[in-house]
């Protein structure tokens, strides 16, 4: 193999003549010389840029501060979350007594019929229903939402315990008027065998003055409390023999005399329609009666006229 070089001055030129051994020694040289300087430029980069950093310093730590403030925040907003929730599920959890309490008053209309069991029943949730509305997406509500229908709920059940607190005053009220209206026989069974007023006596045969009226009936029977009340006088007393004094308020006061024995206590507070008594003889009396009187500010009054009025 031949190798010309051409000079600079005067175009002259050399020839060199090169056998096989020397031409693979020369292409060798070459290729160690190629590589040496690749190898040479990969290390001078490599040492540039451990030398010079791809990210400034001060951005870094720019950008672990902002990550500082982001994870703070969302610690906050996390807090926030956690204590909204706590509260609402407070609030739910005095609503849901209060809900309770309001049932419970619901069922006590009921049983006092004061409410229709048909028309109500406070042990199942109301039925609602109505067609989807597919022009309005459905979505979740927001945590202001929530407390506002929170707040909404709440007055409404405040509303609603005034108005049942107050209605059940009212029939309270009425209930324990029903109850102290004097109305009705103090027997079960019986028949009226003396009338209020003069009769001539059934032991002297005079004209005397009956304060009550006397209800004959079978010895043992019954005999109950023709208004709610508070007794005032269980026991012996003369001429009526045992006898069972009830006080209604407001100056009304009845009595039950002639008892076989006697069921209640001085104190005790009696019911409408208890049993109070048993029909017996005892005291100035010729056979098993009860003695009814009425009494309204003092002066006796014609039971017959308490006995046949209407119950309410």
């Amino acid at each position: 193999m031949n190798i010309i070089l051409v000079g600079r001055k005067h175009g002259r030129s050399r020839v060199f003549t090169l056998h096989a051994p020397g031409m693979v020694i020369a292409g060798l040289f070459a290729l160690a010389l190629v590589a040496l300087c690749t190898w040479a430029g990969y290390r001078a980069a490599m040492a540039q840029v451990a030398d010079r950093p791809v990210v400034p310093p001060f951005l870094l730590e720019q950008w672990h501060g902002t990550l500082d403030d982001q994870q703070q925040a969302l610690a906050r907003l996390e807090r926030d979350a956690r204590e909204q929730v706590d509260a609402m599920t407070l609030r739910l959890g005095e609503m849901q007594g209060r809900l309770l309490r309001l049932d419970a008053l619901g069922q006590r209309f009921i049983e006092s019929g004061a409410v229709a069991s048909d028309e109500f029943n406070f042990d199942e949730a109301p039925a609602v229903g109505g067609p989807e509305d597919e022009a309005d997406a459905a979505e979740s509500f927001s945590t202001p939402q929530l407390t506002a229908m929170i707040d909404e709920l709440d007055r409404k059940i405040r509303d609603r315990e005034q108005q049942l607190r107050l209605l059940d005053t009212l029939i309270s009220s009425r209930r324990l008027e029903d109850e102290r209206f004097v109305a009705g026989r103090p027997i079960t069974w019986g028949w009226l065998s003396s009338r209020f007023g003069y009769r001539s006596d059934p032991f002297s045969g005079k004209r005397t003055w009956h304060n009550g009226v006397d209800l004959a009936g079978k010895e043992d029977s019954e005999i109950i409390s023709v208004a709610a009340g508070v007794v005032t006088f269980a026991g012996d007393r003369q001429g009526y023999g045992n006898l069972v004094e009830i006080d209604h308020g407001e100056g009304l006061v009845t009595r039950y005399a002639h008892a076989k024995s006697v069921e209640v206590e001085v104190g005790q507070v009696v019911q409408k329609g208890q049993v109070i008594a048993r029909m017996g003889s005892t005291g100035r009396s010729t056979g098993p009666h009860v003695h009814f009187e009425v009494i309204q500010g003092g002066k006796a009054k014609d039971p017959v006229r308490y006995i046949q009025r209407a119950s309410r």
